[in-house]
């Protein structure tokens, strides 16, 4: 009996270890929204501190993300994309880290936080903090400071460097969203991340634009939808009349080209107050009663109009409002959830001229409000 009770003993211990061996080995997929991303973002982290790989999404596409300090992750991420070695690849940062990774002046710091956060990679010498495998043959680092929630709560909440690389393998497109992304990998390519963090489809946003600020001269190495150039303010709203307020500042800033229309593209997650940011164009235009059209799409007030692309799922959505009746010089267009323009933002800039507002929490009374124009 003494026997036979250490052989299931024996048998309960190889189960339970091969089970959980294979824990770590099966990918695990788990949504993320407004609701639950703190825990989501906490579980994260731990996976991030074990040395693997998640795919976790961000203000461009769906990215990898490992340990920026960890050589072996930063290998086994390598190995997933199919990458050369030598390519270099950029970290998510914040401005508290940022002095730590790379060499900046105090004039490029300001040009910085002019432009950050936003859709920008700056590439900047290296203090050789993070895996020499994500530095350029010269030693240059690209750090992201995007100005999407969850990718700054992440970072916040890690306090190291992560790599801000596509999920995509090396060649190929990159991925809005988890779906496509799975059916591009093989079975071998997925026993190698451990989490897979779905935040349903992205829009197809452009990869963010690249700027080389390593040498005297600045240099765009590649563009994205914003231009370097562009002027930017940054504000800070502690109420919804400051926020109208900075509004209508910025339509009086941006006085309409007779030849093209005016339209504003507002991002930022749920509650911001980007419908605040729209009235207060509304009454400097002198419309009032404003509210947010999610469930129609747009609201028309003579020359101003009004989009929610909230509930826009597909390019053909896109196609049936039928926008380019409203491109004529002269009007206003204001576009909350901008974020999902990706499909059309060509159009818009083909046809008008811009201002990109983005939105974020600093607290549950502050909001941090960046104007590019």
């Amino acid at each position: 009996m003494a026997i036979l009770a250490e052989s299931l003993i024996k048998l309960r211990t190889s189960l339970l270890n091969c089970y959980i061996v294979n824990c770590f080995i099966v990918m695990k997929t788990i949504k993320i929204n407004k609701n639950n991303y703190l825990e989501i973002i906490d579980k994260t982290v731990k996976i991030l501190k074990r040395g693997s790989l998640v795919v976790f999404p961000s203000d461009t596409v769906y990215g990898l993300l490992c340990d920026a300090t960890n050589e072996q992750t930063v290998k086994k991420l390598i190995q997933f994309k199919n990458r050369p070695v030598g390519k270099p690849i950029s970290v998510f940062s914040n401005f508290e880290l940022i002095n730590q990774l790379v060499t900046i002046s105090d004039q490029q710091l300001i040009i910085l936080k002019q432009i950050l956060p936003g859709p920008f990679t700056l590439i900047l010498p290296s203090k050789h903090k993070v895996s020499k495998l994500l530095e350029s043959e010269i030693r240059t680092l690209g750090i992201r400071i995007p100005m999407y929630r969850y990718i700054e709560v992440l970072v916040n909440m890690f306090k190291k460097p992560i790599t801000a690389t596509s999920a995509n393998l090396a060649g190929r497109s990159p991925h809005y969203s988890t779906e496509s992304l799975l059916k591009e990998l093989t079975e071998k390519q997925k026993q190698l991340i451990a989490l897979i963090v779905d935040a349903g489809k992205l829009p197809r946003n452009k990869p963010s634009t690249v700027v080389d600020l390593s040498q005297s001269d600045v240099k765009i190495l590649r563009q994205g939808d914003i231009n370097f150039s562009n002027k930017s303010k940054m504000f800070l709203s502690k109420t919804s009349e400051e926020t109208k307020g900075i509004a209508k500042q910025i339509l009086k800033e941006n006085v309409i080209k007779k030849n093209k229309p005016l339209i504003f593209i507002i991002e930022g997650e749920m509650g911001v107050g980007k419908t605040v940011f729209v009235k207060g164009i509304g009454e400097q235009l002198g419309i009032k009663n404003i509210i947010s059209p999610t469930y129609v799409i747009y609201y028309e007030y003579e020359n101003f109009y009004h989009f929610d692309l909230y509930n826009i799922e597909n390019n053909d959505e896109f196609k049936h409002l039928g926008l380019e009746k409203f491109l004529i010089p002269g009007n206003i267009l204001c576009f909350e959830w901008g974020e999902k323009a990706g499909e059309i933002i060509d159009l818009l800039k083909s046809k008008g001229e811009i201002v990109y507002v983005k939105m974020r929490y600093v607290d549950e009374k502050r909001r941090e409000i960046l104007c590019i124009f």
